[in-house]
């Protein structure tokens, strides 16, 4: 290679450098700044919605998919200034969306079903509801499914999309419930006595709701019993204490008045 050649390489190497170095320096300048002014962005948005008070899910689902959308901005911002062709660039990037799309519409239904969730509010983080066969509190919303705490301490997974489209119960969203309790007294009872009993034991707990009234009637007349509702009403979070108290109560009450409360007897048959 004569000398000439070598220093026609150097000056094109030369020229080349000069001409699209600031450009490299200034497409990654972008990059730099763009991701960090993404990450300052994003948290400042955090802040501003959990300061107006706005539900600690949305405020995480509404930072995360902005944090993304302005990544996604720096990037093509980046190579357009790297000088390569944009509009090629997101047409491919559409043509790739569109086939991630269609493979995973089970992915893209639980993330529109996240969406639903959290712009509607059917329920929220530390409401119990109750839907697929299940009853929890609600630990997590995320952007695909929904994490629910069982009482007998199980994780249970739910898809969002399945959450979104089904029934769901939600027992916390009122404040209060009404406890459901049945109790079966003998046919030889008197019903008013019984009656008098139940509202006195609904009247000495403390944890049953004054508003709106307890309530006591004949529900049934079973083959081997009257069944007795009884319906007082108590705070979400105080419903299983009140079940069980007013049952302990009414058996201590029952037996101090001799009520009785009826049960299976075997009849034993004996062959001479």
């Amino acid at each position: 290679m004569t000398d000439n050649k070598m220093e026609g390489y150097f000056d094109l190497l030369k020229k080349v450098v000069l001409e699209y170095s600031p450009k490299i320096i200034f497409a990654f300048l972008i990059l730099f700044i763009g991701l960090w002014a993404t990450s300052i962005i994003t948290k400042l948005i955090k802040r501003v919605l959990k300061k107006r008070e706005v539900e600690d899910t949305l405020a995480n689902f509404v930072g995360n998919l902005l944090f993304w959308t302005f990544r996604i901005l720096v990037f093509i911002t980046f190579i357009s200034k790297l000088g390569v062709e944009t509009s090629s660039f997101v047409a491919i990037l559409g043509a790739a969306g569109l086939a991630v799309g269609l493979a995973l519409q089970g992915s893209l239904s639980n993330f529109a079903g996240g969406i639903l969730i959290i712009l509607f509010k059917p329920f929220k983080v530390e409401d119990v509801i109750e839907t697929q066969g299940v009853i929890g509190v609600v630990k997590e919303i995320q952007i695909f499914n929904t994490r629910l705490l069982t009482a007998d301490n199980k994780t249970i997974y739910i898809p969002n999309g399945i959450l979104s489209n089904g029934v769901v119960t939600n027992y916390t969203q009122e404040g209060i419930r009404r406890v459901d309790i049945v109790i079966g007294v003998d046919y030889s009872s008197d019903l008013q006595l019984v009656k008098n009993t139940i509202k006195e034991v609904m009247s000495k707990n403390d944890h049953v709701l004054k508003e709106p009234e307890a309530t006591t009637f004949v529900l049934d007349l079973a083959d081997s019993s009257i069944n007795m509702a009884i319906r007082p009403w108590a705070k979400v979070e105080d419903y299983f204490k009140v079940r069980s108290e007013i049952l302990e109560a009414c058996k201590i009450a029952f037996d101090k008045a001799n009520i009785e409360i009826p049960y299976p007897h075997q009849v034993e048959i004996h062959k001479k």
